[in-house]
């Protein structure tokens, strides 16, 4: 343990803005037919390295079939909390769950990233004996222990009970139990994070392990059986105090992105598909008079395609929607970025005004239809989907797959794993760079990403900027 805070812990956004930018990346390699381990890869991000935009070092798993998905750090700048934070933790460890498998592992990257290594393995076991909960999915790092969102209950197909949030400990990783006092109506969950100061946290909905584990289920889509809904909750109390439905027709508001300066009460998410009319939606939530209210405030609409381009499950509509999978806010609030894995776009809006988003930059590679190459020349199969931005909000890295039996629906010619980059405008505007391309091994696909140091969907902060 440190005697002095982690010098990547930071008290502010515009702090972390200053940080010294990352010199690697971590992404997650699953392997979808489960021949081989899933993997963490480590790359380089250092302009003028002989090694630029390659992996330079990966971490193989000890199991199969873990399907790995999103992850985390076991410590951030929400370690810097006055009232109960520790300080003195490193942002060391990165907690990835296996979504198929139920099991967690737990990856030291110290003493330095290319030598990162598997530190602990928690068995599924203790996952479903302790919290009752199964499928861990998002992983933040609060200010006293490790919070992990889930997707299915008790039992052999998750649904034996509703989802939730269980926490670990921070320093020996055990897993604690679960989160909630009261949950209200939450019967679905895929992502959560907070304001701290505010108390406040919110969570969205995916759907149950039947309807996602082996496919999206045209049927239960088109009937609205998706989740539709929002919840806030008392941070501190563990309950939830408001749900606010979208209207069923607005299927998988998946991502939630609340403003990173503590001192702001808004956040954004994102909606995967209006089955009335396949819009991709963004939306706007804020706080005001004690309640919390959200609207839309964004549509981004389907772009019609010949029959011969679209996958079966496309065929029937002519078109390609454009599948918000995945947003990312930057870190002084001000542009959010929103991945449209169907269409093959990465779209920036500026959201200096939170409720009025205006498109500021966009840029196209790969997509169902249009399969735009990059700027080198190579193929990138699937489209723009986990999106993970720089602290100082001038690189945009993202990969390409969703979930392994989802890409081969929607692209069931593969999509072998590909990690790209863009650069950022100050005022706005977005370019690829040509010269960051990161290919991995044959027979993996690319997952989330997260940055040395942190970036913009790992940290939450206990003091407003100056």
């Amino acid at each position: 343990m440190n005697m002095r805070p982690d010098p990547t812990f930071y008290a502010s956004p515009r702090l972390a803005m200053e940080a010294p930018a990352e010199d690697f990346a971590y992404t997650l390699l699953l392997c979808p037919d489960a021949s081989k381990p899933d993997a963490l890869a480590v790359i380089d991000t250092k302009p003028g390295s002989p090694t630029y935009g390659r992996v330079v070092h990966t971490v193989p798993m000890p199991n199969t079939g873990d399907e790995f998905h999103h992850f985390g750090w076991n410590a951030c700048s929400s370690a810097l909390s006055p009232l109960t934070g520790h300080a003195f933790l490193e942002r060391r460890y990165l907690i990835i769950p296996g979504l198929r498998s139920s099991r967690i592992y737990v990856v030291d990257t110290k003493p330095r990233p290319t030598e990162a290594k598997i530190h602990k393995v928690i068995e599924p076991e203790e996952v479903f004996r302790k919290t009752g909960y199964s499928r861990p999915h998002t992983v933040h790092c609060g200010p006293e222990g490790i919070y992990v969102s889930t997707l299915g209950g008790g039992g052999k197909d998750g649904t034996d009970g509703p989802p939730g949030i269980f926490v670990m400990d921070c320093e020996t990783f055990e897993v604690l139990g679960r989160w909630e006092i009261d949950r209200g109506p939450q019967t679905l969950h895929y992502d959560f994070w907070w304001n701290l100061p505010r108390d406040y946290m919110v969570s969205s909905e995916w759907a149950l392990p039947p309807q996602f584990e082996n496919g999206i289920v045209p049927e239960d889509l088109l009937a609205n059986k998706y989740g539709h809904r929002v919840h806030f909750w008392d941070l501190r109390a563990r309950r939830n105090v408001q749900t606010i439905d979208l209207g069923a027709h607005h299927q998988m508001g998946l991502e939630v992105r609340p403003a990173h300066d503590p001192a702001k009460e808004h956040g954004f998410l994102g909606v995967v598909v209006d089955t009335t009319n396949l819009e991709g939606s963004i939306w706007t939530w804020w706080r005001e008079g004690g309640a919390f209210r959200i609207e839309k405030t964004a549509t981004i609409p389907p772009e019609p395609a010949p029959k011969e381009l679209l996958p079966p499950l496309l065929q029937g509509f002519g078109a390609v929607p454009p599948l918000v999978t995945d947003i990312d806010l930057s870190m002084d609030d001000r542009f959010l970025y929103v991945s449209c894995w169907g269409t093959g776009e990465m779209r920036q809006y500026d959201v200096s005004e939170p409720r009025e988003p205006k498109l500021a930059g966009s840029v196209r590679i790969g997509g169902i239809a249009r399969r735009a190459p990059h700027p080198n020349g190579k193929a990138f199969a699937g489209g723009p989907q986990m999106v993970e931005i720089s602290r100082d909000g001038k690189r945009v890295y993202w990969t390409n797959s969703l979930y392994s039996t989802w890409d081969d629906q929607f692209y069931p010619d593969g999509v072998p794993a590909a990690q790209v980059m863009a650069r950022a405008a100050p005022g706005g505007g977005l370019e690829l760079d040509g010269d960051y391309w990161v290919g991995f091994p044959d027979g993996y696909r690319a997952h989330q990403i997260r940055l040395e140091g942190g970036d913009c969907s790992t940290d939450s902060f206990c003091y407003p900027s100056v």
